[in-house]
């Protein structure tokens, strides 16, 4: 990992604006634009409830055929269930922004996330994203990385940068998550820039492979949202060669998308809403890989064993009846279930441990939960949080 985010790679600016959108005194409104064209790749919620940013953002793209120059993003309102006025208003943020930027509002991605319902302040909107377009710059990640957030504690960035051929390559990105995390096929709020040269189907097929091994492995509360999206965005700065999906160097660029990911991935699990401590579920010996995440992604998912986490109770026969309930044929009779690096159960039935030990594993900010079914050669790995009495305290009063 190197320094920076979603300005890391060449040629990318980012802006961070206080458009009091909801609330006073914090940035709420983000803008990131490439200063070349970019091959544009996406990925959104399942949801059957899809805000006007998702729906605005798919037209956008399908118009351009995966070209985009600049995303626009606000926190505080999500703009979903806004009926035509929320479409109005998510294509006028896309107006605005091209016309700031002086590039055509199809080739703009919009985004919102907050309190769903509610209808956006366009004038406030409207003056904040004027306002981003004069402040872009290089050091602006920081900004936008903050500007997207909701409850969530932290912001979450990253960056790599790897060599392809003779040239360098950098991959970065910024995300958002704390609440309603459980996605399929997409994530919270996820921008990914890189300078490589790669062909729109070649990106588009790098982010499915990255998503399913990253943001479709965590979750915080079993909830997706309705606003959903992962955008990755390639401006071919760098100078490489045009990458395919059959050319050997795909594969590193893939590997290194992956990287931010997950490492995205981990921050907004560990971020979860009233979260004390990041849940990695780890599974090996399945019939294949995607069996081996649904186990495991089920294991951080279940309410009983993020509820023993927190409560630092080495109960594993929560693990095992989790990892039974997903719909994965396996033979419980070979399983073995480790906390950290302690064995708690072999051959499906518990073991004497030591329980003091194992209250310290429970107890660390990081806990690891491997399986070892003994079923194959597939290994899946997810990530996940505690269930805390902070959770029903956020989510209690979210709106207000």
């Amino acid at each position: 990992m190197v320094p920076g985010g979603i300005t890391a790679p060449k040629g990318f600016l980012a802006a961070g604006m206080a458009a009091e959108v909801r609330k006073r005194g914090r940035r709420d409104l983000a803008l990131l634009y490439s200063e070349a064209p970019a091959a544009a790749a996406a990925l959104f919620t399942q949801n059957q409830v899809q805000a006007a940013p998702v729906l605005v953002t798919r037209e956008h793209l399908m118009q351009t055929e995966g070209q985009a120059r600049a995303v626009v993003v606000n926190s505080g309102i999500a703009n979903a269930c806004t009926g035509e006025r929320g479409i109005a208003d998510a294509r006028r943020m896309a107006e605005v922004a091209g016309e700031a930027l002086k590039v055509p509002p199809q080739q703009v991605i919009v985004a919102s996330t907050g309190v769903i319902g509610e209808y956006l302040p366009m004038e406030k909107i409207e003056a904040g994203i004027r306002k981003a377009a004069l402040a872009l710059s290089v050091d602006g990640g920081g900004a936008a990385a903050e500007a997207i957030l909701t409850t969530d504690t932290t912001t979450k960035e990253c960056a790599i940068r790897l060599p392809l051929g003779d040239k360098e390559v950098t991959v970065g990105g910024i995300a958002k998550g704390s609440g309603m995390i459980h996605p399929n096929m997409a994530t919270m709020l996820a921008f990914i820039t890189t300078d490589a040269v790669v062909e729109v189907p070649a990106l588009q097929q790098a982010l499915r492979w990255a998503t399913d091994r990253s943001f479709n492995v965590i979750t915080v509360d079993g909830d997706t949202s309705t606003n959903d999206m992962v955008v990755l965005l390639a401006n071919g700065r760098a100078g490489n060669s045009p990458l395919t999906a059959g050319d050997p160097e795909f594969t590193l660029f893939r590997d290194a998308l992956l990287a931010v990911c997950v490492e995205l991935s981990k921050m907004i699990a560990s971020d979860g809403e009233g979260a004390s401590k990041l849940l990695e579920v780890r599974v090996k010996g399945a019939p294949g890989e995607a069996e081996a995440r649904k186990i495991a992604r089920a294991v951080a998912g279940s309410n009983l064993v993020k509820a023993a986490i927190f409560g630092e109770d080495a109960n594993w026969g929560r693990v095992l009846s989790a990892a039974g309930a997903c719909g994965v044929p396996f033979d419980p009779n070979l399983v073995d279930v480790f906390l950290g690096d302690l064995q708690v159960a072999a051959r499906g039935m518990g073991l004497a441990f030591d329980e003091e030990k194992a209250r310290s594993i429970l107890s660390q900010r990081e806990v690891t939960i491997t399986l070892d079914l003994h079923s194959g050669g597939g290994r899946g790995t997810a990530w996940g949080c505690d269930l805390s009495f902070d959770y029903v305290r956020i989510n209690a009063h979210y709106r207000t």
